[in-house]
């Protein structure tokens, strides 16, 4: 029984965590619209979006990477086994590539409390969407404990991020027309 609580609490962690990776980078797009704005309308949004990426980055995101993580070992630690299979192997790579793209968030955070940012927002707009390639990675792995399935999935993955990303241009040619 325990195994099924450490599993469900991992999963709950999960989902939280990406909700806030989600979520942040978009807060990181706001941010930098805003920092380009007038100085009045700028005084107003930077200091409100600041608050909500600081209370969403410490108090939502951070906390479930780390609680993603513990509970993923408890988990491991009942199923030890998966670790002699090549999915989970991929997989754990996967999550590995997840906690580089949280720290590089982390950090594109940090800049933007700072007032600083090296990103534009559509350069923010396509990194938001690699941590979706990544969640579609993990769990095709996880669910299909198959690599052939999950090459298959994540070409399909990589055909739907090239139209998201036409979109994301196309979308961008549509506001400044606006």
């Amino acid at each position: 029984m325990a195994f099924e609580y450490l599993k469900a609490l991992h999963i709950i962690f999960v989902v939280t965590w990406f909700a806030g990776l989600f979520y942040i980078v978009r807060i990181f797009i706001y941010q930098v619209e805003a920092m380009a704005k007038p100085q009045v309308e700028k005084e107003i949004l930077l200091p409100q979006l600041n608050l909500m990426a600081q209370r969403l980055w410490y108090i939502i995101t951070w906390p479930s990477a780390i609680l993603t993580l513990i509970f993923g070992f408890g988990v491991l630690y009942y199923r030890w086994g998966y670790m002699q299979l090549g999915f989970m192997h991929a997989k754990l790579g996967f999550v590995f590539l997840l906690y580089i793209y949280h720290f590089i968030c982390h950090k594109i955070y940090k800049d933007l409390q700072n007032g600083k940012s090296k990103w534009t927002s559509t350069q923010l707009r396509i990194w938001n969407e690699a941590s979706t390639v990544l969640l579609f990675a993990i769990v095709f792995l996880i669910v299909l404990k198959s690599m052939m399935s999950m090459v298959w999935g994540i070409l399909g993955l990589l055909g739907l991020s090239l139209l998201m990303m036409l979109g994301i241009k196309w979308y961008k040619k549509v506001r400044e027309s606006n």
